[in-house]
């Protein structure tokens, strides 16, 4: 326990050098661990194999979990385009003269030291790092025992050329057992802000657990609408897409809520799932339209359970409504207010839905898929808020960011 709460220490003391690098500096570090990541391909998929050979191949996290060349070549790309996107500091936010001569700015500012929980996903080590690193703070990453061999020859590889900066404190991997997570989520002296990425399971944990301040990202109970003025093609693509694009991630779709007029369309509408081997939990309605045209393997009724979960994995619910009004109530009772679209042509209904939806994330005839730091030209994403207090939706370097209000004078004094 002291020896934690010493790193989170010397970690703390480390983000003060942090603020006096340059842009540029920062710029040439980022690259650098960018050609590392290329550099050190069979060293990181060695520590990666570790890991993956103590997780079940069919466990939904073996997926976040594993790493492979193609993977680490997009996370180096993903580092790069952080530099070539503008230093989020010193930003003025705000300036006024008063009345008395006192000339006021308002600055963005680092937030300090940003503590990041995560699960199975050692790709966020690297995200995390080139983002908290270009908006000037120090990380401590909280990972989970899954990744832990990864995480480890990951963040070596980062402290090594950050030693020739003398910054190496800058960023601390906790150690990955669930004790150390306690000390982060109540070291107010030390951490600035909590970000959990995982499980609606370890978001709970976290928020109900710490006295640091907390933005909760990650969980994504997805839906998406396909209405009485849907086109056929473009909802089959976008559900396709949406649903098995990658299965284990929080864009992913979880259940589709068609119109009731709709359901002779259901079974070109789910096509490209079959071949997919896509499970479905069909209501009774939607059932009835696809028992004979859908592999009955592969085809269940709904029960309760269905509705409001996640899956992270080749399954999904299907619920019928009568009408909008339906949807946005089947939306509101269950979602994670992560992402949420609809396939209408009509444009009053598009508009009803995108006003209505409480989400980060609202779209219509496009796929949730696209939910993504990167895919919003943000670079890196350090995860998707589902909040609405200081950041919501895709998390990158603008929001990493505080403010503070600097004052000059020439001997003003307040009677």
């Amino acid at each position: 326990m002291n020896t934690i709460l010493e790193q989170l220490r010397t970690t703390r003391q480390a983000a003060r050098k942090l603020i006096q690098l340059s842009n540029e500096d920062i710029n040439l570090i980022l690259n650098r661990v960018a050609d590392a990541a290329i550099l050190h391909t069979p060293a990181l998929l060695a520590a990666n194999q570790l890991d993956l050979e103590r997780m079940d191949p069919t466990d939904p996290k073996y997926d976040r979990l594993l790493l492979n060349p193609k993977r680490l070549e997009d996370i180096a790309q993903d580092i790069r385009k952080v530099t070539d996107l503008p230093s989020p500091l010193g930003r003025v936010l705000e300036e006024r003269t008063l009345s008395n001569g006192l000339e006021l700015k308002k600055t963005s500012v680092p937030m300090g030291v940003i503590g990041i929980v995560y699960e199975s996903r050692p790709n966020v080590t690297f995200d995390v790092f080139a983002l908290c690193l270009k908006s000037g703070n120090a990380a401590v990453l909280k990972g989970s025992r899954d990744a832990h061999f990864s995480n480890l020859a990951i963040v070596d590889l980062i402290k090594n050329i950050l030693a020739d900066y003398g910054l190496e404190n800058s960023v601390y991997l906790a150690p990955s057992e669930r004790e150390a997570l306690l000390l982060i989520l109540t070291a107010n002296a030390y951490i600035d802000l909590v970000i959990p990425r995982g499980s609606q399971g370890l978001i709970d944990f976290v928020r109900k657990n710490a006295t640091v301040p907390v933005i909760e990202t990650g969980a994504g109970i997805v839906h998406t609408y396909f209405d009485a003025s849907g086109d056929l093609a473009k909802g089959s693509a976008i559900v396709n897409n949406a649903k098995t694009r990658r299965v284990s991630v929080c864009n992913a779709l979880d259940t589709l809520i068609i119109h009731e007029s709709r359901l002779p369309d259901l079974a070109a509408l789910l096509a490209p799932l079959a071949e997919q081997q896509v499970e479905l939990f069909a209501d009774e309605g939607a059932l009835a339209h696809l028992t004979g045209k859908y592999p009955d393997q592969l085809l269940s009724l709904a029960d309760a359970t269905h509705f409001g979960t996640e899956f992270l994995s080749l399954k999904m619910s299907v619920k019928t409504v009568s009408n909008l009004q339906e949807a946005l109530d089947h939306i509101d009772r269950y979602s994670s207010r992560h992402s949420e679209t609809i396939v209408a042509e009509d444009p009053e209904i598009q508009e009803i839905f995108l006003c209505n939806v409480d989400a980060a994330v609202v779209y219509s005839n496009a796929s949730t898929a696209f939910t993504d730091g990167s895919q919003f030209g943000m670079g890196a994403e350090i995860g998707i808020s589902t909040q609405k207090l200081h950041a919501r939706g895709p998390m990158a370097l603008p929001e990493l960011t505080s403010y503070k209000w600097v004052v000059k004078g020439n001997g003003q004094i307040r009677s």
